[in-house]
């Protein structure tokens, strides 16, 4: 396999970790991003790293790029909290550290994550590249084709270009994404010495779920940044909050309003709540708060290995609801690493990776999405009988111990 060459479309996480893991291993790779440099995705949350996606960063990762990503990320070891619109406490699951990183849960900003993952690939990395389509040559390589006019032939083509990818759209034209119904806005909360002392500790102290009776949800997670970060997506610290429910349950228009719009819409919509949970809402920054519709991929059967294929949101898109979609894109990054380094047939090694990659993909996709449709379940019955499960749970160690695994 070293002898050929692997084109990838899109500088995400995924693509990233993949092209360090290939060069690392002396493959000829490139990446193809459609952002114009380095600095242009300087933008994002904190995103959550699990034992998962920390031991593909450490098989693909030189050894100095590992210890500058556990430099600077921090270990989560927290708990998470499963609370009452009104501050009640349903069950908090305890999460201390673990003594190997690997086996521990890491916070990161997505911009120092994405930076980590470029450094020392100023030769591979290939930026101001949209990529248009592909067309197959007699030999059986690839020819990609960019909105400059310009194209480049490939031995093997990943698609790396998300949710909507151009290259799934081609390959794999049934593939489909759609619509959960549910929407989300995001906002966040600023954490200074002053502002920790506006809303209960527990909202700073780890991440929580927001169970109300019926229709909605919200969920928070305090963000906190290492000194070597020292904010370099222009944030201080802060809690983000994510308020989701069906699309039926807020106003029309809503995709057409200002971040001081939306945050007025679910500061209205939270009517009622602890007033600490209100305060979040009400004390974020307008330019802080997003709308963020929610989006899945539908399972696909399987279909015959070639020389392209996919990982990540490109081919198991799952919502935001359980934080494992960058975890999934990191491993699939780290298992077709393997596949494609150790000198098997292209094809082969791409087949033994996709029949690995669709089972644990779309398993996370259906999980996700289920996790996404009980956030604002409309069933008050149904509530309440998840929100009393919590509750005994919280009293049983053995059914807290299980709801943490």
């Amino acid at each position: 396999m070293t002898n050929s060459r692997v084109a990838i479309i899109g500088g995400g996480l995924g693509g990233l970790c993949l092209a360090q893991g290939l060069h690392r291993a002396g493959v000829d790779v490139t990446v193809h991003e459609r952002d114009r440099t380095p600095g242009d995705r300087l933008q994002g949350y904190r995103i959550h790293i699990d034992p998962t996606g920390a031991r593909a960063l450490n098989e693909c990762l030189p050894k100095d790029l590992w210890e500058r990503f556990l430099a600077t990320a921090t270990r989560s070891g927290r708990d998470f909290g499963f609370l009452t619109e009104k501050m009640g406490r349903l069950m908090v699951l305890e999460t201390p550290p673990r003594q190997d990183p690997l086996d521990d849960h890491h916070s990161i900003s997505r911009v120092t994550l994405r930076e980590l993952l470029l450094s020392g690939l100023s030769d591979v990395v290939r930026f101001d590249r949209t990529y248009e389509r592909y067309t197959r040559e007699p030999d059986g390589t690839v020819t990609l084709h960019f909105a400059d006019g310009t194209t480049e032939n490939a031995d093997v083509v990943v698609a790396a270009d998300g949710g909507n990818s151009r290259v799934r759209r081609q390959y794999l034209p049934h593939a489909r994404r759609i619509d959960t119904g549910i929407l989300t806005v995001a906002g966040r909360f600023p954490l200074t010495a002053e502002t920790r002392a506006q809303v209960v500790p527990r909202l700073w102290r780890g991440p929580n779920m927001i169970i109300p009776p019926r229709g909605c949800g919200m969920f928070t997670a305090p963000q906190e940044f290492t000194r070597e970060e020292a904010g370099r997506d222009g944030a201080g610290d802060y809690v983000m909050w994510v308020f989701g429910a069906s699309t039926g349950r807020f106003p029309t228009g809503l995709s057409d309003m200002t971040g001081q719009e939306l945050r007025d819409t679910v500061a209205e919509m939270v009517t009622g709540w602890h007033p600490d949970l209100r305060r979040l809402v009400t004390a974020s920054a307008p330019e802080s708060v997003s709308l963020l519709p929610v989006r899945t991929a539908v399972p696909v059967e399987p279909w015959p290995a070639t020389n392209i294929t996919l990982l990540g949101d490109a081919v198991h898109s799952m919502t935001p609801m359980r934080g494992i979609g960058a975890n999934a894109a990191l491993r699939d990054a780290c298992l077709l690493t393997r596949a494609l380094r150790d000198g098997a047939d292209p094809v082969t090694a791409i087949a033994d990776y996709e029949t690995q990659m669709r089972e644990y993909g779309f398993a996370a996709v259906r999980r996700s999405l289920r996790a996404a449709r009980q956030f604002v379940d409309d069933n008050r019955l149904a509530r309440a009988a998840f929100r009393g499960a919590l509750r005994l749970a919280g009293h049983l160690p053995s059914l807290r111990r299980k709801a943490l695994s």
